[in-house]
């Protein structure tokens, strides 16, 4: 039986493929019905008929109140439909999964824990960037980035270990509340069986499960229980613990800790990317920090510097309160860019943060420019997303480096 799918995505048109295409598809970006060079046929959302379907698999984006899935009478996330139904198109056999989920880090903890595990056969996909349906069936373990709208629409389906990052309240537009929000994290605990590993942060609301559940609290907690040496890791801050949470699963599968193997490990761009300018100045393009916790880590990182910080952008409503108290713990000047400007700066006042507005990227640049010391940082860590002032976190990076390369030092 081929599903009907919502969302002309990633992660159906991936489905599609798998089956040979042919596949009915409901879009709300299509106007006018058409075909597509696999044979599927793409119609408008609102020509829908539930009664019409028998199975409906969503891209993991749409809304719970979606007249879609609103309507849809057979409805199956991505996971339970690859990993728990009779009509998944993939072989699935003696395969091993391993779902990582949090509010920040679970991309670079999925990397890490995929680079631990290469030697063993282990793919990563899921909101990393590989939708389940183009894994190989046949290799033995899959990592897979997790995210919470994935896991909101997932009933069925059962990670063999699920590792879950710190969570701050977040995407609060889709699932309503924190509560709500926290419920969703921890709904893999609900399908695991005895002997299956939950290792999340202590303090959440844990529901009843049959999984083994392993709260942790601090660094020390994870060193300690997992007999893992963090003076042997070459990261810090936020990605130290993700380094040692990878480095606890092949503990808990193989009783291994390779160090020399994560130390090998290199981070994406724009996540703590480290550059000099022409001067040796110290400059880190931290663009994909779009949140508050991601941005605390970042200063967290360079306590050790004056930290000449760049934030703002498009916040989403979001209190911005605890990111200026967490400031006032740090040696630092605040540049301001963005929609959220004049609210930062409101902020910066309030909280006695030394702060200048700078409106726009360059300019904050310069003016870090004319104020930076030799062993001082220059820190882009937004905590806001980047649409309003460009196309994506990526190119506000980019135009980062970019501007300091421009820079002419003294």
């Amino acid at each position: 039986m081929k599903p009907t799918l919502f969302g002309y995505g990633i992660t159906t048109r991936a489905i599609a493929h798998s089956l040979g295409g042919g596949c009915t598809f409901f879009d709300d970006r299509t106007a006018k019905p058409f075909t597509d060079e696999e044979g599927n046929h793409i119609l408008p959302s609102h020509l829908f008929d539930p009664d019409a379907s028998e199975l409906e698999v969503t891209t993991p984006s749409l809304k719970p109140d979606h007249p879609l899935i609103q309507s849809a009478k057979h409805l199956l996330s991505e996971y339970d439909y690859i990993l728990a139904s009779e009509h998944s198109p993939l072989p699935i056999r003696d395969l091993l999964t391993i779902w990582i989920s949090g509010t920040n880090g679970k991309t670079t903890t999925t990397q890490m824990l995929t680079h631990l595990l290469e030697k063993r056969g282990a793919l990563s996909g899921g909101n990393i960037g590989t939708p389940l349906a183009a894994l190989d069936p046949e290799a033995p373990i899959w990592v897979l980035e997790s995210s919470s709208y994935a896991l909101h629409y997932t009933r069925t389906a059962s990670p063999g270990i699920y590792l879950l990052l710190p969570i701050t309240p977040d995407h609060l537009d889709w699932h309503g509340t924190a509560a709500s929000y926290e419920a969703d994290k921890l709904r893999p605990l609900l399908t695991m069986q005895e002997g299956e590993l939950a290792l999340v942060p202590k303090g959440l609301n844990l529901p009843k499960t049959d999984a083994f559940v392993v709260e942790y609290d601090s660094m020390a907690f994870i060193a300690d229980y997992f007999r893992i040496d963090p003076e042997k890791i070459k990261f810090k801050a936020a990605f130290l613990e993700d380094a040692m949470l990878a480095l606890a699963i092949t503990r808990v599968l193989f009783d291994e800790v390779d160090y020399d193997l994560i130390n090998s490990f290199k981070l994406d761009a724009n996540r703590q990317e480290e550059f000099r300018d022409a001067a040796g100045r110290l400059w880190v393009n931290d663009t994909k920090a779009t949140n508050i916790d991601a941005a605390i880590q970042a200063l967290k990182a360079y306590h050790d510097h004056h930290i000449h910080l760049i934030a703002g952008g498009d916040d989403k409503g979001v209190d911005l309160a605890p990111f200026f108290e967490a400031m006032e713990q740090f040696d630092l000047t605040l540049y301001t860019i963005g929609a959220n400007n004049d609210k930062q700066l409101a902020l910066a006042k309030a909280h006695h943060i030394d702060a200048v507005s700078c409106e726009t990227l360059d300019q904050a640049v310069k003016a870090i420019d004319q104020a930076m010391q030799p062993n001082d940082a220059g820190l882009l860590s937004p905590a806001a997303a980047s649409f309003d002032q460009f196309k994506s976190y990526k190119e506000r990076g980019e135009l980062f480096m970019k501007f300091v390369k421009e820079l002419r030092n003294n």
